[in-house]
C-alpha cells in the first residue's frame, strides 16, 4: 500500500507542476469539440458518441448525395479510422507505413505529407490482424500519429515538421501500435498492441509539449504497476483488494498476460476520468493460464491526471474465446428505471451490450445484442459474471477441447468498429458481426516476437439465421433491447455516424456507403466506393456546405485474406474462410471519398 501512496503523491506533484500547460491545452479541445463544422477527434468529441448536430443533409434530401472529390492514399492494406477536419484542412492517415496527409479543403491540394521510416521486415510480421491504423489526434497545434513501430510522433499541424517523438514499445518483443491517440489536458494518451505475442498491455500518458512520460498503467500485474489502490479502486462497487490481478494468474504467467489496449479511449471532463478497455489474456489457450486473469477483458476508469484507476469491471473472466474488451466506451446521460444516470455504454466482443454508471462503475444493464450468442446465458447482475454454457467452453477441467459452434466467433459480435448514438432518438446504432466459430486450443511456448496464440479457428455465419455475416442494429441501452436490425451479407466493419438530420451513415465490406432513417432503419441512399469500407464515416462543414467523408480500403481482420494474400480457411486466425467471397465484390486500395448535396 505504501508504494501506491508514494506513487500517487509523486504523480500529483508532477500534475501541479504542469498545471498551466494543462489548462490551456484542454480548453482548446473543449471548445473545438463544440463546433459541429469540424471533426477534431476520433469520436467527434470526448464522449465517443460520433453524433453530429449538422442537419443540412437530412433524411429528405440525402438521396441526392453526390461525390464531390476523392483522394487515393497510395497504400493497399486495410484503412480503418477516419479523417480529422480542423478549419480549412483535412488530415488523413494510412495503414502501414502510416503516411499522413494534410489536404486543403479549398482545392484538395496536399499542404504537406509525412512518411515514417519503419522497418517492414521487423514490424509487419508482428502485426496480428492486418497493418491498420485507426487515426490521428490533435492538440496544442500538433497532429499526433501513433506509428506501427510504436513511435508516437508529434507533427506541427501547419507544416508537418516533427516536433518530438517517443518510443512506446519494442516490435522485437511483438509490441506494435494501431490505435488512435487521445489528447486530454496536457497529455497524449496511447496504448499498445500485441496480445497475440505475449505482450503485457498498458496505457501511457505523455506530455503534449515534450513527449515525456507522465504515467503508465499496466492492465495486469502488481498493484503499483497497474496504478490501482486496493482500498479505493472498485469492482462491482467493492474495493478490489490487494494483489487483485496477481492472485488470478498462475505463477508468472501475468508477465505475458496480454490485456493490450489497442481500441478507443473516451474522456469525461466532469469526472476527469479516461475510459477504455483491455484485450485478451495471453495465450488464447485457456488451460495454460488458469484463473480469472484479471484485469484483461476489462473496462478501466482512470484519473486523467494521475492514471490511478477509480473503478474497473471485467466482462469475460478467464477468457476462452478471444473476446477482447477494447471496443469503444460511449458516454451518455440517460434515464434508467426513472433515474437520470451518467452512463457508459459498451458493446463488447463477447456479444453483450453493457450499460454502467460511469461515475461509480455500477452495472446497470447487460444483455445480448445478437440473439445468436450462446457461450453464456446471461450476466449475473450481482456479481457481474457471465453464466457460462459448458458445451461451448474451450477449457474443460484444464483440458484442451475442440469446441464446435461457438457464437460469436473470436472477432466478436462487434469488433473495434465504433457505434454511434443519437440524442434525438435515444438509440445507439451498432455495426455488428453475425459470425460463429469452431475453436481448438493447443499447447504453445513463449518466444519473444513470435506468435503466442495456441488455438486453431474456423468461422462461419450464425446458423438458422439470414445466412449473412453481419447486421446493423438500433439498440436501446436503457433496457438492453434491439429496436430493429438490418441484415448484411458481410460483417459491418465501419464506424457509424448519426446526425441531427435524422440520418445514420455506415459502410459495408463490399464498399457501399449507406444512409438510413434513424427512426425506422429504412435505407435512403447507397453508393459503391472504390474499396471495401472498414473506416469510419465523419462529417464537417466547409464554406457553408456539409460534407460526408469516408475512408475505403478493404482489410482488417475480416479482410485479412485479401490484404495479406492468405488462402487457407483457418488462416488469419480463422477469418479467411468465412470472408473468402469478399474478393467477388471489391479489391484493395485506400481512397477517401467525400460527398455533398448538389450545388
Amino acid at each position: 500500500m505504501r508504494s501506491v501512496i508514494t506513487l500517487m503523491l509523486t504523480v500529483t506533484l508532477l500534475v501541479l507542476i504542469t498545471t498551466p500547460c494543462l489548462v490551456k491545452a484542454n480548453d482548446e479541445l473543449l471548445q473545438l469539440q463544440k463546433d459541429p463544422n469540424q471533426w477534431v477527434m476520433w469520436g467527434g468529441d470526448y464522449s465517443g458518441q460520433r453524433y453530429s448536430k449538422l442537419k443540412q443533409i437530412n433524411k429528405r434530401n440525402v438521396k441526392n448525395l453526390q461525390v464531390k472529390w476523392t483522394f487515393s492514399t497510395g497504400v493497399l492494406r486495410g484503412h480503418e479510422g477516419g479523417p480529422l477536419i480542423l478549419g480549412d484542412t483535412l488530415y488523413i492517415h494510412t495503414a502501414f507505413p502510416n503516411k499522413v496527409f494534410a489536404i486543403s479543403l479549398k482545392d484538395q491540394t496536399i499542404k504537406w505529407s509525412y512518411q515514417p521510416k519503419q522497418d517492414a521486415d521487423v514490424v509487419i510480421p508482428v502485426m496480428c490482424c492486418d497493418t491498420v491504423n485507426r487515426g490521428l489526434a490533435y492538440g496544442d497545434g500538433k497532429i499526433f500519429l501513433q506509428q506501427a513501430n510504436t513511435k508516437l510522433v508529434a507533427l506541427d499541424a501547419k507544416t508537418g515538421k516533427v516536433v518530438w517523438s517517443v518510443i512506446n514499445g519494442d516490435p522485437k518483443k511483438g509490441e506494435t501500435n494501431t490505435n488512435a491517440p487521445l489528447v486530454v489536458k496536457d497529455k497524449v494518451i496511447t496504448g499498445i498492441s500485441g496480445g497475440e505475442f505475449g505482450v503485457r498491455g498498458h496505457l501511457t500518458a505523455y506530455n503534449i509539449k515534450t513527449g515525456k512520460e507522465i504515467w503508465k498503467a499496466y492492465s495486469v500485474g502488481p498493484d503499483n504497476e497497474m496504478l490501482v489502490d486496493p482500498k479505493t479502486t472498485t469492482h462491482m462497487l467493492k474495493p478490489i483488494g490487494k494483489n487483485s490481478s496477481l492472485k488470478t494468474w498462475q505463477g508468472d504467467q501475468w508477465k505475458l498476460g496480454g490485456g493490450t489496449t489497442w481500441g478507443w479511449y473516451s474522456y469525461d471532463p466532469d469526472t476527469n476520468l479516461i475510459y477504455y478497455g483491455t484485450g485478451n489474456p495471453s495465450t488464447w489457450n485457456p488451460s495454460q493460464r488458469p484463473g480469472d486473469n484479471r484485469w484483461s477483458m476489462a473496462i478501466f476508469a482512470r484519473d486523467a491526471d494521475t492514471g490511478i484507476a477509480k473503478w474497473v469491471y471485467q466482462m469475460t473472466p478467464h477468457d476462452e474465446w478471444d473476446y477482447d474488451g477494447v471496443n469503444e466506451m460511449i458516454l451518455v446521460d440517460q434515464k434508467i428505471k426513472g433515474k437520470m444516470r451518467k452512463t457508459l455504454v459498451h458493446f463488447d466482443r463477447n456479444g453483450f451490450g453493457y450499460t454502467l454508471d460511469r461515475v461509480s462503475g455500477e452495472l446497470l444493464v447487460a444483455e445480448k445484442f445478437d440473439p445468436k450468442v450462446n457461450w453464456a446465458t446471461h450476466i449475473d447482475m450481482k456479481t457481474g459474471r457471465p453464466q457460462l454454457v459448458s458445451k461451448y467452453s474451450t477449457d474443460r477441467n484444464g483440458a484442451d477441447v475442440d469446441t464446435k459452434g461457438i457464437c460469436p466467433a473470436a472477432l466478436g459480435s462487434k469488433d473495434q468498429q465504433p457505434a454511434t448514438y443519437s440524442p434525438r432518438t435515444g438509440l445507439f446504432y451498432v455495426p455488428t458481426n453475425h459470425v460463429c466459430m469452431n475453436y481448438e486450443p493447443f499447447e504453445v511456448a513463449y518466444t519473444a516476437g513470435q506468435p503466442y496464440v495456441g488455438a486453431t479457428l474456423s468461422m462461419f455465419p450464425a446458423p438458422d439465421s439470414h445466412g449473412g455475416l453481419g447486421n446493423f442494429i438500433a439498440w436501446d441501452a436503457t433496457t438492453g433491447t434491439i429496436k430493429w436490425s438490418i441484415a448484411e451479407p458481410f460483417s459491418v466493419w465501419s464506424g457509424a455516424l448519426a446526425t441531427a438530420g435524422d440520418v445514420v451513415f455506415y459502410g459495408t465490406l463490399e464498399g457501399y456507403l449507406k444512409a438510413i432513417d434513424a427512426k425506422t432503419g429504412k435505407e435512403l441512399y447507397r453508393f459503391k466506393t472504390p474499396s471495401g469500407i472498414i473506416g469510419n464515416v465523419n462529417t464537417y462543414v466547409y464554406q457553408g456546405k456539409q460534407y460526408i467523408a469516408v475512408l475505403s480500403g478493404i482489410g482488417g481482420w475480416a479482410g485479412i485474406g485479401m490484404a495479406a494474400g492468405l488462402e487457407g480457411d483457418t488462416d488469419g486466425l480463422g477469418a479467411v474462410g468465412a470472408y473468402r467471397k469478399l474478393s467477388d465484390y471489391t479489391q484493395l486500395g485506400g481512397v477517401l471519398t467525400v460527398f455533398a448535396l448538389p450545388d
